[in-house]
């Protein structure tokens, strides 16, 4: 547990909502058992969560931010283009604003694979903001 107590921002996307929802309750639980305060915000799409956090951190104090999204690999690699944007993106963001960005952008073959990382040891949320809170503390 954390004694210094955190505030972390999330930015979802509304998206696949049936996995999205599922994250978002694991990353709270996450963050209420590391004495974390949090605020949730929700965006359309996974493309849309870096911009959100990055005017977020501009205009707000937070001491960190978790993204949270699913992306589904259709007929062409648009998934992985999708993906590796945003993680370009929330890593610069972090770099820029000197405050841990947490990716649980899940890029998954399909639902059935997606719906498997937000469960017991696979939980992405949760392992995201623990990364979160390991760089906070070292800070």
């Amino acid at each position: 547990m954390s004694k210094k107590k955190y505030k972390i921002l999330i930015v979802a996307s509304s998206f696949y909502d049936d996995v999205t929802s599922k994250m978002i309750k694991s990353a709270e639980d996450e963050l209420k058992k590391n004495n974390c305060s949090f605020k949730v915000f929700q965006v359309q799409g996974s493309l849309e969560i870096p911009t959100l956090i990055s005017i977020k951190l501009k205009k707000e104090k937070y001491d960190g931010a978790l993204a949270l999204g699913c992306i589904i690999k259709g007929q062409t690699n648009h998934n992985e283009v999708i993906a590796s944007t945003i993680t370009s993106c929330l890593l610069n963001i972090s770099i820029t604003n000197l405050k841990p960005v947490g990716n649980a952008v899940l890029s998954c073959i399909n639902l059935k694979q997606a719906i498997a990382r937000t469960k017991g040891s696979k939980n992405r949320a949760a392992e995201a903001v623990n990364a979160i809170i390991s760089v906070l503390k070292n800070v």
